[in-house]
C-alpha cells in the first residue's frame, strides 16, 4: 500500500507542474489577472505540500525516513523559515511575531525536517485562529547551548481536553469539520514523527476558547547523532529555507510580471535545447513557452533523445528523470560518458524531492536539478545561468588567449589552438565550411560543434568568423597600406562591403578608419 501511495503521489506532481506552467503562460499573455494567478498558485502549492506529506508519511511507515544533520546558524535559519510563512498570517489578518533568543547560534539540524515541523505547527495555528488573532513563534536555548526549544502559541479556539489525546494520530480529524477548514489528519502526526526522528520531544497544552501552545525540544549538538546522520561537507545556508514551505503570498503585494523576450546566442540562430519529457501535455507546454527564446527539439524518452543528440547540433538538454525505456539519469550517464557529447549541459527535472535523489543525479553528471512542480521562470533562470556561463567563457577565451602561450596548455586549450591553426591555414578560402573544418580536425560535424560550443560558446561558423575577423584587425594594424577590399579577400570574404559591416559590428570601427589610424601612427614614427 505504501508503494501505491508513493507512486500515485509522484504521478500527481507532474500534472501539477503542467498547471503551474499554464499559470505562467497565462500571466505572460494576460498579466492583468494577477490576483487570480496568485490564487491558482496558492492551490498548486497546497496540493504539492499535501502530496509531499503523503510521501513523508509513507516513508515513515516503511521506516525509510532518514535524518541528515548539518551545521549552521540554527536561530537565523528558523527565523528565515518562519518569515516564509508570514504571508499566510497576513492573508488571514493575524498578528504574527517571531522571537529568537539568542538571535544567532550555531548548531546541527536537519533543515528539511525543521522546515516541515515549523510549517505544520504555524499553519495549524493560523488555521484555528480567527482574524485579528495572535500567533507567535519563540525559540530559545538551554544553559549548555546544546538544545533548542521551539514554541508555537495562538489565542485561537483551543482544543477540548478530550481531543488532545488523539491529536498526534494519523488521519485524526480534530475540529476540521466544525471549523470548515481543510485538513487531512497527517500534519501533526508527521510533525511528531519528524520531531522523534530528530531525537526531540513535542508537547501540547490547550484551553478551549483561549488558545493552544505546542512546545518542541530538539538537540542541536553533533554528539547526539550517529556518523551516518552527520553531513560534515555541507553547512546549511540560514538565508535559504526550502521554498516548499511557502504557503501563500499576500495577493495585494503580488507584482505584475512583465516577461521581455530575449534572444540568446549569435545572429545566426538561437540556442538549441532538447526537451525530454514523457508527459506530452507538459512537453508541449514547455515547448510553447520556450520556443520564442530558443530553438526547441523534443523527445518523449531517453532513447529518442539519444537519437536526436546523434543527428542534430544541440546546446543543452532539459530532461525529466522518470521516463519509460530510458530514464533521465541513464540519459545523463550516456551523455557524460561519451566524448562527443560530454560537454552538453544537462538539467534534470524530478518529482522526487529528497536530497538523495538530487545527489544521485548530480553525481551522474547533471549540471542542475529541479523538483516538480516547478515554475517556468525557475527553469528559464537555470537555462539562462548556463548561457551566461557560456558567454563568460567566450570573454575569458578572448582575453586569455595570449596568456595561454606562456604556460603548458590543457587538452581543451590544445584542441582550440589546433582549431585556430586549421582556420588560419584556410584563411583566404571563402569556401572553407563546417564539413571541411570537421574533416581536417578528424571529428564529426556534431563533435566539433559540441566541443567549440562548450569551450568557446560559439558555433562552427562563428568560430571561423571570429578567427578571421581577429586576423583582419591584426593585418589592418600591422599593414597600413593595405586596401579594404584586399583585406576582405585575404580573410575569406567575397564581398568587401559585407566584410566592412561585420568589422564595424565586431570592433565598433570601420576597417578604413582603423587603417587610417595605423597610417597616422606609422607616419608619426
Amino acid at each position: 500500500m505504501n508503494l501505491v501511495f508513493t507512486n500515485i503521489s509522484h504521478e500527481l506532481l507532474t500534472p501539477l507542474t503542467v498547471i503551474s506552467a499554464s499559470i505562467e503562460k497565462l500571466r505572460e499573455q494576460e498579466p492583468k489577472f494577477t490576483k487570480d494567478y496568485a490564487l491558482m498558485e496558492l492551490n498548486v502549492e497546497r496540493m504539492t505540500r499535501l502530496l509531499q506529506q503523503i510521501l513523508e508519511t509513507t516513508k515513515s511507515q516503511a521506516g525509510e525516513l532518514k535524518l541528515r544533520v548539518s551545521q549552521g546558524d540554527v536561530m537565523e535559519y528558523i527565523r528565515q523559515t518562519a518569515l516564509c510563512i508570514e504571508p499566510l498570517m497576513y492573508k488571514k489578518g493575524l498578528n504574527f511575531t517571531i522571537q529568537c533568543d539568542p538571535k544567532s547560534m550555531m548548531g546541527w539540524i536537519d533543515t528539511d525536517k525543521i522546515d516541515k515541523i515549523i510549517y505544520n505547527l504555524l499553519s495549524n495555528a493560523a488555521k484555528f485562529t480567527e482574524t485579528k488573532g495572535i500567533v507567535s513563534l519563540k525559540v530559545w536555548t538551554n544553559k549548555n547551548f546544546n538544545q533548542i526549544t521551539i514554541q508555537v502559541s495562538d489565542n485561537g479556539i483551543g482544543i477540548p481536553a478530550g481531543r488532545i489525546k488523539g491529536l498526534f494520530q494519523r488521519y485524526y480529524d480534530g475540529d476540521y469539520r466544525w471549523m470548515q477548514v481543510n485538513g487531512t489528519g497527517l500534519g501533526l502526526a508527521l510533525t511528531r514523527e519528524l520531531v522523534y526522528l530528530h531525537n526531540g520531544t513535542i508537547d501540547c497544552k490547550s484551553e478551549e476558547g483561549k488558545g493552544t501552545v505546542f512546545t518542541v525540544t530538539i538537540p542541536i549538538s553533533k554528539e547526539v547523532y550517529t556518523p551516518a546522520q552527520i553531513d560534515e561537507q555541507h553547512a546549511f545556508d540560514p538565508t535559504k529555507p526550502r521554498k516548499t514551505i511557502i504557503d501563500i503570498r499576500a495577493l495585494e503585494l503580488v507584482p505584475e510580471q512583465q516577461i521581455v523576450p530575449t534572444t540568446y546566442g549569435d545572429q545566426e540562430g538561437l540556442y538549441n535545447i532538447l526537451l525530454v519529457e514523457d508527459n506530452e501535455e507538459l512537453l508541449m507546454l514547455m515547448k510553447t513557452l520556450l520556443c520564442n527564446k530558443y530553438n526547441i527539439r523534443t523527445a518523449t524518452n531517453g532513447r529518442q533523445a539519444l537519437e536526436i543528440i546523434q543527428k542534430q547540433d544541440l546546446d543543452m538538454i532539459v530532461s525529466d528523470v522518470t521516463m519509460p525505456e530510458m530514464d533521465g539519469n541513464e540519459l545523463t550517464r550516456q551523455i557524460k560518458t561519451n566524448e562527443e557529447w560530454n560537454h552538453l549541459p544537462v538539467i534534470l527535472i524530478s518529482a522526487k524531492t529528497s536530497e538523495e535523489a538530487r545527489k544521485e543525479s548530480m553525481l551522474i553528471g547533471a549540471d542542475d536539478f529541479i523538483t516538480k512542480p516547478f515554475r517556468l521562470g525557475d527553469l528559464e533562470l537555470r537555462i539562462n545561468n548556463i548561457i551566461e556561463n557560456r558567454k563568460r567563457i567566450i570573454r575569458e577565451y578572448a582575453t586569455n588567449e595570449a596568456e595561454n602561450k606562456d604556460r603548458p596548455l590543457t587538452a581543451d586549450e590544445l584542441f582550440l589552438q589546433r582549431a585556430h591553426e586549421c582556420v588560419m591555414n584556410h584563411l583566404s578560402d571563402s569556401e572553407f565550411d563546417r564539413d571541411t573544418f570537421a574533416a581536417e580536425m578528424g571529428a564529426s560535424g556534431s563533435t566539433l560543434y559540441n566541443k567549440l560550443r562548450a569551450l568557446t560558446g560559439m558555433n562552427i561558423s562563428n568560430f571561423i568568423r571570429y578567427a578571421r575577423m581577429k586576423e583582419a584587425k591584426r593585418l589592418a594594424e600591422s599593414q597600413p597600406d593595405i586596401r579594404v577590399s584586399d583585406l576582405a579577400y585575404m580573410v575569406g570574404f567575397k564581398d568587401p562591403k559585407y566584410f566592412a559591416t561585420c568589422f564595424k559590428k565586431d570592433f565598433g570601427i570601420q576597417p578604413s578608419e582603423l587603417i587610417s589610424k595605423a597610417q597616422e601612427k606609422s607616419a608619426n614614427h
